[in-house]
């Protein structure tokens, strides 16, 4: 966390402190100019922040409960969501991340990967 993520988090901070800069002088280049560089730290900061929220010191292991419940009801067991999760994520081309989510609309798990840091 004090390299890797901390260079999100530093470089995320001069360029919020940029942007700023450029709103208070009505600078829409800089802006514009400034939005890549505000996708990727903040998405790494936000990547890496939910990343380490949920790491185990017993490692992972198959989910209980409720969790479990609903990776069977929406993949078919914990090995087949596995499967789908690696699947997508090893579909992603250089470095990326592979995210188990919650759709309210649908009432459904639903697996996502994204590329690089993208939020």
């Amino acid at each position: 966390h004090s390299k890797h993520h901390a260079t999100y988090v530093n470089n995320l901070n001069v360029t919020e402190e940029k942007y700023q800069e450029a709103l208070a002088k009505g600078d829409v280049t800089t802006q514009v100019s400034l939005q890549p560089a505000l996708k990727f730290n903040g998405g790494g900061h936000i990547n890496h922040t939910i990343f380490w929220t949920n790491l185990s010191p017993n490692g992972g292991g198959e989910p209980q409960g409720e969790l479990l419940e609903a990776i069977k009801r929406d993949f078919g067991s914990f090995q087949k969501m596995k499967e789908k999760m690696s699947a997508a994520t090893v579909a992603v081309q250089g470095s990326g991340w592979g995210w188990l989510g919650f759709n309210k609309d649908s009432g459904r798990l639903r697996i996502a990967a994204c590329a690089n840091q993208d939020p």
